[in-house]
């Protein structure tokens, strides 16, 4: 099978890489080389919006899937749509889960529920993607199929607060100072490991009977935010210092969180994984969280240059702190 990925090298897509060449897929990624190469795929190295450099470099060849990590506006897809129309017999579209209703009418998500997110562009714009994908799809047939992941993770800490890719919450736990876990610690979520993600979305790849269709693909693992942040320490051998601040509060004081917690994570989420487990039989998610991250703390170890402290992520917990009256 030969395979196209827009990407390829990032959190979730590096551990799909991986996996599409370990089970002898023919892959290709395009992008713009910044990132180490994942062994054993092609390279074109070029930039996805240089129309005229990806043309040229596709114009001989045929795919049986085309995966866009990296599309996030209405214009990427009207883009794909011509660059890729007749080059490929499927179009993957990586949306995102944060695209289903907020608040939930039901804390238990199906592909059918709806989408509508008023507190995050973000959502807003990958919702408008799949709406021009499935109008594609219903007026000429393009072969259109969205896949929404969760909250992902791989080489980094899936957390609501403390810095997102970097090592930022990790060293204020070891230094014992305290974090910040939004509302009260007790809502549902579901954290995912990219390498179970992989096993769920590679037997899509090339399937004609995903087409037109929407998948997510999670974990069945349940944890509140506070057992989230709790083993997150666990696994660095200390305890949680943990502080519940309201998500009202927090968006007060820093409104560019309002997308993060209030349009996704301040919300319940438990995913009913029955479509993917009915494309995909015998899917499941086998990476419980406690070992997951374990593999996570194991790459910063790996090299002591990945350990970036991000200032500002650390000094907008201690701003919180401070405006909501902790010692």
């Amino acid at each position: 099978m030969k395979v196209l990925f827009i990407g390829g090298t990032g959190n979730i897509s590096a551990a799909v890489s991986s996996l599409a060449v370990s089970q002898g897929i023919e892959l290709t990624l395009l992008n713009r080389g910044n990132r180490s190469v994942v062994p054993g795929a092609k390279i074109i190295a070029c930039d996805i919006n240089d129309v005229s450099a990806v043309s040229s470099a596709i114009r001989n060849e045929q795919y049986d899937s085309v995966v866009n990590w990296i599309a996030f506006s209405p214009k990427d897809i009207e883009r794909d749509i011509r660059l890729f129309e007749g080059h490929t017999s499927q179009y993957v579209f990586i949306s995102s889960a944060s695209a289903y209703q907020k608040p939930p009418s039901t804390p238990i998500i199906t592909e059918s529920t709806p989408l509508s997110n008023p507190y995050w562009e973000y959502s807003r714009n990958k919702i408008v993607c799949e709406e021009k994908l499935q109008e594609a799809y219903r007026q000429t047939g393009f072969p259109a199929v969205t896949v929404r992941p969760s909250l992902t993770y791989n080489t980094l800490f899936p957390i609501a607060l403390g810095g997102w890719g970097c090592y930022t919450l990790a060293k204020r736990i070891l230094d014992k100072k305290p974090i910040v876990v939004h509302g009260d610690g007790t809502s549902l979520w579901t954290v995912t490991h990219a390498d179970d993600f992989a096993k769920g979305f590679i037997p899509l790849l090339g399937n004609p009977a995903a087409i037109g269709h929407a998948f997510h693909i999670t974990s069945d693992e349940l944890l509140t935010w506070d057992q989230i942040y709790q083993t997150i320490a666990h696994a660095l051998g200390e305890a949680a210092h943990i502080v519940h601040v309201p998500s009202d509060f927090i968006t007060n004081v820093f409104p560019d969180m309002t997308g993060t917690l209030l349009g996704d994570k301040s919300h319940s989420a438990i995913f009913d994984n029955s479509k993917i487990k009915q494309f995909v039989p015998g899917f499941r998610a086998t990476i419980p969280f406690h070992q997951g991250i374990r593999r996570t703390l194991a790459w910063f170890d790996a090299d002591p240059a990945r350990k970036i402290i991000n200032e500002a992520e650390s000094q907008m917990l201690d701003t919180i702190l401070n405006r909501y009256g902790h010692p």
